[in-house]
Formats: structure tokens, C-alpha cells, sequence
């Protein structure tokens, strides 16, 4: 008979959570559904994981990120869980992985480095550590080891990024803006002449060099559209609400009378308390 001791412990921490795991992925006595995923199939929770921790922070709710958090260690567990049933690697050897690679990657903190440097000096280091730990993988070119599952706009930024670090880049803003202005006629010109398969590629040039614009600002562009995200949600719902006041909804209102309110709503955000 199995003992469930383990398992129904509310102390028994991390080893509670992995005897779990261990179960629900058992072949013989395991969840049905758990036992048929594979690391593809879970790929896609683990993203989607990870945007709500990123959701709950920014919307500062602490409970909900206690729990969010809890979600994206399960993605963590499941996937070492398969690992571990395939002979690749198990939760110890991950928790080993990463914890030598920060000690190696913090020699400031952790061995006899100074840590009498600037932030970016410290940014400097860190980048040619990573630099030597891509040539140790046989990753000698400047774009090699930039996830090609990230977040496009992400992906784009890291790309420009390595591109910088070996002078392929714009020295200043203007250049960047005079770019966009550039990319942006020439969508123009592929939406009235190209086919949809240019227009395409025209506007993904655009997204590109807007992303640079955003790395020469300072700004991170996925944090930058979720916050305008959470804006427009904000400013419709308030549009909806106003509708529903006087007993309609959007689609028995008019784009004059919607902007009139979204007017309104924005107003209103700019006034103080």
C-alpha cells in the first residue's frame, strides 16, 4: 500500500511537491491526462505561467502572486519530473545547474573579485561571462543562444543588443526615429502595391526598428505595451460603464460618441484625487 503521509503534509515542502508530481506522472496509479503530456505539451503552460507572475506584479497583488508563483515552481517540477523519467537530468541537477552558474557569474559576490564597480561594469562582466559560457557550447556567432521562443518584441531587443555590443548599431535616437519614419512610408507603400505577404514583412520591419527605439529610450517594449495594454482596457471599460448609464451598450453607440467618452475617461484619469 502506498503511504500518502508525504503527500497530504502541509509542511512537507518542496519534497512534498515532488512526491507529487512523481505521483500524478505514474504510470500505473498516476493522472491520466499528467502521465500522456510530454515537454512539449507543457511548453505552452510554462509561458503562459509566467505571464500571469507578470500580471500579478503589476497589478501588485500579492496574494495572487503568492499563488502564481507557486503555478510557475510547478512547471519547473513537471518538466524535471519528465526529465528525470528519461534519463536527462533531475530536479537536483537543474537546482545544481543554477546554482554554480550564479556563483560563477558573481565572482564580485562570490569569489575574489571587488565589488567596488558600477552597475554597468557589473552588466559589462556578467555579459562576457555568458559570452565565454556560448563559446564553451559551441555558440560563436554574436546571435547564438537568443531563444527563438521569447516574445517577439523581446527577442528583438536581445537581438539588437548583441548586434550593439559589436558596433552594429544607430549612435543616437534621431537616426532610429528617421528609420521608423522610413519603414513607416515604405508600409504605406506595400499596403497600396505589395501583396499581404509584403505588407507583412513591411510591418514587421517597422516593429523591429520601433523595439529599437525602445532600447535606446531605456524602455522595455513588452513592458511599455502591457502597460498601454492595461490602459485602453481601463479607458473601454469606463466607455462601457458610461454606455451602460444611459442603457446602451457599444454596439448601440457610435465611434463619435465612444471617442467623446473615451475623451472623458482619459480626462479624468488626468485629474488629481
Amino acid at each position: 500500500m502506498t503511504d500518502d503521509t508525504l503527500i497530504h503534509d502541509p509542511n512537507g515542502g518542496l519534497p512534498r511537491l515532488l512526491e507529487i508530481m512523481r505521483r500524478l506522472r505514474d504510470p500505473e496509479t498516476g493522472c491520466p491526462w499528467d502521465i500522456e503530456q510530454d515537454f512539449d505539451s507543457i511548453a505552452p503552460y510554462t509561458i503562459e505561467e509566467s505571464y500571469e507572475v507578470a500580471d500579478a506584479i503589476a497589478r501588485k497583488d500579492w496574494p495572487e502572486l503568492e499563488g502564481e508563483l507557486g503555478d510557475l515552481l510547478l512547471q519547473t517540477v513537471y518538466h524535471t519530473q519528465m526529465g528525470s523519467e528519461a534519463g536527462l537530468f533531475s530536479f537536483d541537477s537543474v537546482v545544481k545547474s543554477v546554482a554554480d552558474k550564479m556563483v560563477a557569474r558573481h565572482p564580485h559576490v562570490f569569489g575574489d573579485e571587488s565589488r567596488d564597480k558600477s552597475a554597468d561594469q557589473q552588466t559589462a562582466d556578467w555579459e562576457k561571462i555568458k559570452a565565454a559560457e556560448r563559446a564553451g557550447k559551441k555558440q560563436g556567432r554574436t546571435l547564438d543562444g537568443v531563444a527563438a521562443g521569447l516574445p517577439a518584441l523581446t527577442r528583438a531587443v536581445k537581438l539588437q543588443k548583441r548586434a550593439a555590443r559589436v558596433g552594429f548599431d544607430w549612435p543616437d535616437t534621431s537616426q532610429v526615429i528617421d528609420k521608423i519614419k522610413e519603414e513607416a512610408a515604405e508600409l504605406v507603400e506595400a499596403r497600396d502595391t505589395l501583396t499581404q505577404t509584403e505588407v507583412e514583412e513591411e510591418y514587421g520591419d517597422l516593429l523591429f526598428v520601433v523595439a529599437n527605439l525602445g532600447r535606446h529610450l531605456g524602455v522595455d517594449p513588452e513592458a511599455a505595451l502591457r502597460g498601454t495594454n492595461a490602459k485602453f482596457t481601463r479607458r473601454f471599460e469606463a466607455i462601457e460603464d458610461a454606455l451602460s448609464a444611459k442603457g446602451k451598450s457599444p454596439s448601440e453607440s457610435d465611434l463619435a460618441e465612444m471617442d467623446a467618452l473615451w475623451d472623458a475617461a482619459k480626462l479624468s484619469e488626468l485629474k488629481p484625487n
